[in-house]
């Protein structure tokens, strides 16, 4: 079939939206039709040159929800109608080392991301101009249709609107993911989110979820800092050397349990500055995609040997998507967690991607979503 799709092609720095080619799915494979995707930054950062180990041409989007339009041989887990939530970041195996201790999000399928190809056999449903493409993390939502294996996708409700549930893909479950799974917030505890993008938005939810006693936010943004208000934090801050004085403050000098590091790009230079944010036991938790070059961050030795404070990386929310993305739609079927407050901005259109991405730079949107199609 034919449809339309926005390709980074080897040598560009512009997504090229156009009409591309797509197979039928294969044995195991699930053709969708998007209705919604989500601008992550991690798709920015493929267009910067940030993957410098993926293989290019390469279809991008990775936070997608549409319906299921056909299924390949074999396929059992979804059918023809089903709405959908598509997972990331790899269809797990549930046979390598990572899936048997648990850790589906480290299976190591994750090696064979750079290629884009089918994970079912290594080859490409998505064509244009006379060869092959990939697909970013195995999915491609920047497109009108896309063929992916059926263990990405999660059946959702439809009571739940597609344009929304698209965020849970990435934002919602890494967010909730980095503060539930990998920073362990439990009740009583002063949590800090620095950076209210679509993953911040979803970490100060998961941190009054998980009953924190106070979140703090940390963003140059006016309009971000007011959405945090909105969604629950006690304070904000417009940078981290602000936030050191609020949380000393409200902690008598005890300083926070948990920074979680959520701003759109990482620096490795403001690691010191989020270790001094936390007390004894303090874990800061490394989100925020960091430069593929990016090697050195300073920080106190001694404060992290004396006072036991931890830095940990997360990818993915360190849980299985499928799990966390039927656990967020359960919470907001139950009117427990918010998505209008995470998408901020709606456009029409892959052609609308260039502003989409300029709105987010500028800090206009806390996530923004690009409409393909009705959810009908």
């Amino acid at each position: 079939m034919r449809t339309r799709a926005a390709v980074l092609w080897p040598g560009q720095s512009t997504w090229s939206t156009e009409e591309i080619t797509l197979d039928p799915p294969a044995s195991g494979e699930v053709l969708v039709r998007l209705v919604a995707t989500g601008l992550c930054h991690s798709d920015h950062h493929l267009l910067a040159g940030g993957y410098p180990g993926m293989r290019l041409p390469m279809v991008g989007g990775h936070e997608g929800a549409g319906v299921v339009e056909a299924v390949g041989p074999g396929v059992r887990g979804v059918r023809p109608g089903d709405h959908v939530v598509l997972s990331v970041p790899v269809p797990p195996c549930g046979a390598c080392a990572a899936c048997l201790g648990a850790l589906p999000h480290l299976c190591e399928r994750g090696a064979l991301t750079g290629t884009g190809f089918q994970i079912s056999d290594g080859t490409a449903r998505h064509h244009a101009r006379g060869g092959d493409l990939g697909v970013f993390v195995f999915l491609g939502t920047f497109a009108e249709h896309t063929v992916v294996h059926e263990t990405s996708c999660v059946v959702v409700d439809r009571a739940i609107p597609l344009e929304i549930a698209c965020t849970m893909a990435c934002a919602g479950t890494t967010g909730w993911g980095a503060v539930l799974n990998t920073a362990e917030v439990r009740p009583g505890d002063l949590v800090v989110v620095v950076g209210v993008g679509g993953i911040g938005a979803n970490a100060i939810q998961a941190a009054q979820f998980a009953g924190a006693r106070a979140i703090v936010a940390v963003d140059p943004v006016p309009f971000k800092r007011a959405v945090a208000a909105r969604l629950g934090a006690v304070a904000a801050a417009p940078s981290l050397a602000d936030a050191l004085s609020v949380v000393r403050d409200m902690t008598e000098g005890r300083m926070a349990n948990h920074v979680i590091m959520a701003a759109a790009v990482g620096d490795g230079r403001q690691l010191e500055s989020a270790l001094a944010l936390v007390g004894k036991r303090g874990r800061v938790v490394v989100v925020n995609v960091h430069s593929a070059d990016e090697n050195v961050a300073t920080v106190s030795l001694r404060n992290l040997q004396s006072l036991e404070k931890q830095v940990v990386g997360c990818l993915a929310g360190s849980w299985d998507g499928r799990r966390g993305i039927g656990f967020l739609a359960d919470l907001y079927l139950r009117g427990r967690y918010d998505l209008d407050l995470v998408v901020t901005r709606h456009y029409d259109g892959l052609d609308a991607l260039p502003q989409g991405y300029r709105d987010q730079a500028d800090g206009a949107v806390v996530r923004g979503v690009i409409r393909l199609s009705d959810g009908s």
